[in-house]
């Protein structure tokens, strides 16, 4: 019997190879926008003043930042969140709702900025074209938030498959770094849009990986340790990289001069390193190539060109420049790797180290320990290398890196602005809505438990007949003491279950959580561990069992917190403003500063500006929608909804006294 397949998968399956082919072609223009700049720039510019050279060289990076100042002022204006942090708040907060109206002046701002040599990478306003044709799709189509969620998602992956040439990585990405969870729901049509988007690329441009590398492999097990350095340097570098960008970030918001000016500034120091260190300029890429084609390179410029490099990206971002992050981190990846490898092989001349193999791993290393996204890492690389032969120190060196880059900072490049703004994402949604409900309201409390006297042959019986995975263990009195899981069952052979009993094999002492405690917090303590279940007991008596909490109960006890956020998540109904609000119209947070006109004023009491709209007060740790009688303080912060004049009367009446007005 032939399967048919309902016309809604049908039409979902379609609308992600939609997605997948316009975003294919948009990153297309968008490379030849970059190739079209960068000419200009430098070549035509060049012919012109008779060849860029010496000082000369300082000319494109200016001219293009104030371009880029004018761009964003008049035509981009005001964003809450750029980049993919921007995309990733939009699908954990706001449905996938994206600006998309703004994508070509966004598209066209990246690729003056890549052009004209800042030092910024094209794989993030890549990931803002394929997010943002999701995302017009779903609203053209008034899909549900989950379906424009997912094309959103898909978007992301073909910017990847397409950017890239990468198409397994631009899955992962979407996984990993977009939706925060890899899981079934959505997967489909995420491939499908990544396979339509890389198969348009492949056909256009060439099935060419990115880089053309000569064979390397994994020589001796005595290499492992070096790869072990290798993992803990990248891991340092990328933990300081991200910390740059945002250090730089926030010296640019405090520079006393007009946002307009501030490109150019950036373009300026970038300028000046490059007429010494020219290979900063742009994305990297043919330095990149240079070095894992073997091409040998200086020890020290190697040096010269990380140190330049992790402090330039920082300063075109901060600046104003709009470009992606991944790139650079390939970058400082592929020179640490080089310059690494060279060392060892001084020191080492017995082991036949291959310094580019070296950059290979560091490349991987160091990306999976900036963002955070270690699957997306190791596939990019073998994707964008076609080599398989030093997986497994790839592998090696990433996990390290990854762990080294976590313990430093917690945030990736991406989550750390969200989470300065108090949006903490786990799993690819907004954990701070969990802290409204407690482990009690939402944990399980008809429980399979099992005596630590039964054997496991008994255990497996009752785990199979009840279809869990795993349960607690209880003395006679029903305290509990260990956790007993179907790993536990496979480390014994099955002819020793009818005499082996649970107590014997439980892990003992687990970790527990309290009916008190919020569920963002039991989230967080069951990420950690890695483990899929969480005893609750009684903070008095930790042996008293009352409750076991479930990944299925965390994923109810979300649902339940939407229907509370409303009144209480200030910044959640901040972006779904400003996703919903016309062009023309801007969402803005307005803290009332001491001595202002309005502090200590209702709001009844305040003649504010025509056709402006204050959505919700936060007085401390509360939320509340105001209303005529409420009355404002210092430290206050407004949510106002006005179109540019009317938010800068607000602004006035928020932090200038009466005299000033």
């Amino acid at each position: 019997m032939i399967k048919r397949y309902p016309p809604e998968t049908l039409f979902l399956s379609g609308l992600a190879g939609l997605v997948g082919l316009t975003t294919g072609i948009g990153i297309l223009i968008f490379k030849r926008l970059i190739d079209l700049v960068n000419w200009t720039a430098f070549d035509w510019l060049g012919s012109q003043l008779g060849m860029l050279q010496g000082w000369q060289v300082i000319i494109p990076p200016v001219l293009g930042g104030l371009i880029i100042g004018l761009i964003s002022k008049y035509l981009i204006e005001h964003e809450q969140h750029h980049g993919v942090a921007g995309i990733m708040e939009s699908v954990a907060l706001a449905g996938g709702r994206l600006r998309y109206e703004r994508i070509p002046a966004k598209a066209l701002a990246s690729a003056l900025s890549i052009g004209t040599g800042a030092s910024v990478g094209p794989e993030d306003p890549s990931v803002q074209i394929g997010a943002n044709a999701g995302s017009m799709f779903g609203q053209w189509l008034q899909l549900s938030d989950e379906r424009r969620r997912i094309l959103v998602a898909g978007g992301a992956a073909a910017a990847i498959a397409a950017a890239f040439n990468a198409p397994i990585a631009g899955v992962f990405f979407a996984l990993e770094v977009i939706l925060g969870e890899i899981s079934g729901s959505g997967l489909g049509m995420i491939v499908i849009s990544a396979v339509v988007s890389s198969v348009f690329t492949q056909a256009v441009s060439g099935t060419q990986p990115a880089f053309s590398v000569p064979t390397y492999a994994f020589n001796s097990a005595w290499e492992l340790p070096l790869y072990l350095g290798l993992g803990l340097l990248a891991g340092l570098i990328a933990a300081m990289y991200v910390r740059l960008l945002y250090i730089f970030q926030d010296l640019f918001a405090k520079l006393p001069m007009p946002n307009i000016f501030k490109p150019a500034i950036a373009g300026l120091g970038v300028g000046l390193v490059g007429v010494f260190l020219p290979q900063i300029f742009g994305v990297g890429y043919q330095t990149i190539g240079q070095i894992l084609a073997g091409k040998e390179q200086s020890f020290w410029l190697l040096i010269m060109l990380l140190g330049a490099k992790i402090v330039l990206t920082p300063l075109s971002l901060g600046g104003g420049f709009k470009g992606g992050v991944f790139a650079p981190a390939l970058f400082l990846g592929a020179a640490l790797g080089d310059a690494y490898g060279l060392l060892g092989g001084q020191l080492f001349p017995g082991l036949g180290i291959q310094p580019p193999a070296f950059a290979m791993v560091g490349m991987a290393a160091l990306l999976a320990g900036a963002v955070h996204a270690p699957l997306t890492a190791i596939l990019l690389l073998f994707e964008m290398t076609h080599d398989y032969r030093i997986i497994l120190p790839l592998m090696f060196s990433v996990a390290v890196s990854l762990l080294i880059a976590q313990w430093l900072r917690r945030d990736s490049v991406y989550t750390l602005g969200l989470a300065r703004k108090g949006i903490r994402l786990e799993r690819g949604r907004d954990v701070e809505v969990l802290e409204t409900l407690t482990a009690g309201e939402v944990m399980q409390t008809n429980l399979l438990s099992l005596p630590e006297t039964d054997t496991l042959a008994q255990a497996s019986e009752k785990l199979f007949q009840t279809r869990h995975h795993g349960a607690p263990v209880v003395d006679q009195r029903g305290h509990l003491v260990g956790m007993f899981t179907i790993q536990d069952l496979d480390r014994v052979k099955s002819e020793k279950w009818q005499t082996t009993t649970v107590g014997e094999t439980c892990t003992r002492q687990p970790l527990v959580g309290f009916p008190d405690e919020t569920i963002g917090t039991a989230l967080r303590r069951m990420s950690i561990k890695d483990i899929g279940r969480l005893p609750i007991v009684e903070r008095d008596n930790p042996r008293n069992l009352v409750g076991m909490l479930r990944r299925v109960d965390l994923v109810r006890a979300y649902d339940i917190a939407l229907t509370r956020r409303a009144s209480q998540r200030h910044l959640v109904q901040e972006r779904q403003l400003d996703a919903l609000t016309p062009e023309s119209v801007q969402v803005t947070e307005v803290t009332i500063q001491p001595g202002a006109f309005c502090a200590g004023k209702r709001i009844k009491d305040i003649q504010w500006p025509r056709d402006c709209l204050i959505a919700s007060l936060r007085h401390g740790r509360r939320t509340i929608i105001p209303h005529g009688n409420t009355q404002l303080a210092a430290g206050d912060v407004l949510v106002i909804v006005a179109d540019e004049i009317m938010r800068q009367e607000v602004i006035d009446l928020c932090t200038k006294g009466g005299e000033s007005l």
